[in-house]
């Protein structure tokens, strides 16, 4: 965890002083607790990307009771700053959270996660690097050729991941009316790392002035147009007042519970988020 408290500090930009003391006095709320609960099968695997100018790993997990051939709608998983495809099992333990929800009553779906790059923020970089292409022109169909529902996707991120999940919904509007057969129907974002001036955002995170205004998530609300929107974000979180601006904004769901930067508020969130997003991809 000293790991990602890390990353979050690089991240946000600032350390987290009062979220320390807050952390001593309890008053972050508790961590969440990985269910107790069988993980699903995981299948992993390589492709080169066009897209990433390289080769990107990805892993499609499914809840317990369901084979690796199941054709169930679908969650993108995008991690944060310093991840990657293996994230979303290794520091949260979405395999067992996903069998849990299930359980509870949510219909089946699988969740599917991809490297989208340690620092790409999720969109296109002037290297060339393009994580957005890679989700929409080369993931996708991955996706669909294992037999998974493409048609009704949704997309769950956190903190860089949060971020570009929110900006990849909003600029792939314009591909759901070019290809309405596969379409973003929900999107689900845990401490959205959202910059309101380019002086605050974290080093790398855009590559300069231009790129920061033409990646900005705020004043896009035609791109959420028929997508259900989820965004949490912790009291304590340096993130908190631009993503609450965000949620009045687009008229989302979720809130802002006591919490910070961290692994442990974003595991007592995924419950509510999964079962949000597992109810919007079921139709």
């Amino acid at each position: 965890m000293a790991g990602v408290a890390a990353v979050a500090a690089l991240e946000t930009g600032v350390v987290p002083g009062r979220a320390k003391v807050h952390d001593v006095l309890g008053l972050t709320g508790p961590d969440g607790v990985v269910p107790a609960v069988p993980a699903g099968p995981v299948v992993s695997g390589t492709f080169d990307s066009f897209g990433r100018r390289t080769t990107v790993g990805y892993s499609v997990i499914y809840p317990d009771g369901y084979g690796p051939t199941a054709e169930l709608p679908v969650v993108l998983v995008l991690h944060g700053r310093g991840g990657d495809h293996t994230s979303a099992v290794n520091d949260l333990g979405i395999d067992r959270y996903l069998t849990a929800t299930v359980r509870a009553g949510t219909p089946p779906f699988a969740v599917a996660t991809v490297d989208g790059g340690r620092d790409t923020y999720w969109h296109r970089r002037a290297s060339g690097d393009d994580p957005g292409f890679m989700l929409d022109q080369e993931f996708l169909p991955l996706l669909a050729s294992r037999g998974l529902q493409i048609e009704r996707f949704g997309v769950l991120g956190w903190s860089m991941g949060g971020y570009g999940a929110l900006l990849w919904v909003a600029l792939h509007y314009w591909q759901r009316r070019v290809r309405p057969s596969s379409q973003a129907v929900a999107v689900g974002a845990l401490s959205p790392a959202l910059y309101r001036e380019y002086a605050e955002a974290a080093p790398g995170a855009f590559d300069d002035a231009e790129d920061f205004a033409n990646s900005q998530v705020f004043g896009r609300p035609s791109g959420f147009r028929d997508v259900a929107v989820r965004i949490d974000c912790g009291r304590d979180d340096p993130f908190a007042a631009a993503a609450r601006e965000l949620r009045a904004e687009l008229n989302a769901a979720g809130g802002q519970q006591a919490g910070a930067h961290t692994a442990g508020y974003w595991r007592r969130m995924l419950p509510d988020q999964l079962r949000f997003l597992g109810t919007k991809v079921s139709g």
